[in-house]
């Protein structure tokens, strides 16, 4: 039944007559009744009857206009409670990461999130290139997604994009590399090593590339790997080189490894927050999002 019709069929109820009903709903006459007639069409009931000059409600009527309060009333506390979600960040948002933000991020982000009540975050860590960032958002409410800082944007009318850091990509060595003891390495220092990469297509493998047309230097690939806490084994273990997120890799005392800066060259990625347009009018959306702006800024400081 259209809601629209019942609210016309409570305000005949209440007031009387079709006069009144139309003062209140700031229409005419007429439309009042082609509503009351609609509405007897839809269900197949007469719900009015002639009262003299005017019209009554029938039997049917009645019951129909105490049913149609209770729809209304569940109505208007279903919008109040919307009205909560519009300005308090309440609700699930549901977020989608790629592993190597989920290792640095998730732990601090989920204990700010944990402070706000009624707000939850649902994650799931997905392995993604960036082609792939638009139709997650199909399932997700933000992306947390990253790109190679050279390539292109994540570019629509119909997402919007939040810059989150810029993270350096630093050589992974093992401690006892005969370059470890540098400050920075240059590739040239690093032509005969043997690399492990990622997969093609995704951000560190883009980056590996685009430092080989800048330099002319071309890494050996002997192994690709997309999970970068297996790469820092490897790495330590002797079994290659790689380029690793500088804020997620483990460098404490006794893990095997070093990292080291690039010397004269920039690499690094962007890590960014997608989502569609107008999602960060959702007041849960934002605060997600400014609490994961937060977690970075205790990082990076």
């Amino acid at each position: 039944m259209d809601v629209g019709r019942l609210r016309t069929l409570r305000e005949f109820a209440d007031r009387g007559s079709v006069t009144a009903a139309a003062r209140a709903l700031h229409c005419t006459p007429s439309a009042v009744s082609q509503q009351l007639r609609a509405l007897q069409d839809e269900i197949g009931v007469a719900i009015t009857e002639p009262a003299g000059r005017g019209l009554r409600l029938t039997d049917a009527g009645q019951a129909l206009v105490a049913r149609a309060d209770e729809v209304l009333a569940a109505l208007d506390r279903a919008e109040a409670e919307l009205d909560t979600y519009r300005s308090a960040p309440r609700g699930r948002v549901r977020m989608a990461i790629f592993q190597s933000a989920g290792l640095m991020l998730l732990p601090g982000l989920l204990s700010r999130i944990a402070r706000h009540d009624g707000l939850d975050v649902d994650v799931r860590d997905v392995d993604m290139i960036p082609p792939q960032v638009p139709g997650l958002l199909a399932d997700y409410d933000v992306v947390v997604a990253h790109r190679d800082e050279h390539a292109a944007e994540f570019g629509s009318e119909r997402l919007e994009v939040v810059p989150l850091l810029r993270e350096p990509l630093d050589v992974a060595l093992p401690s006892d590399h005969r370059l470890a003891r540098r400050r920075r390495v240059g590739l040239a220092d690093l032509a005969d090593e043997r690399w492990i990469s990622v997969d093609h297509g995704f951000p560190v493998d883009d980056v590996l590339r685009s430092l080989t047309v800048r330099t002319g230097v071309r890494p050996r690939i002997v192994q690709r790997i997309n999970d970068f806490r297996i790469t820092e084994r490897l790495v330590a273990a002797g079994h290659g080189i790689a380029l690793v997120p500088r804020y997620t890799m483990d460098t404490r005392r006794g893990s095997g490894l070093v990292a080291r800066p690039l010397a004269g060259i920039r690499a690094a990625r962007l890590v960014e927050v997608v989502c569609r347009t107008g999602a960060l009018n959702r007041p849960a959306v934002a605060t997600v999002i400014d609490e994961m702006r937060a977690e970075v800024a205790a990082l990076t400081a």
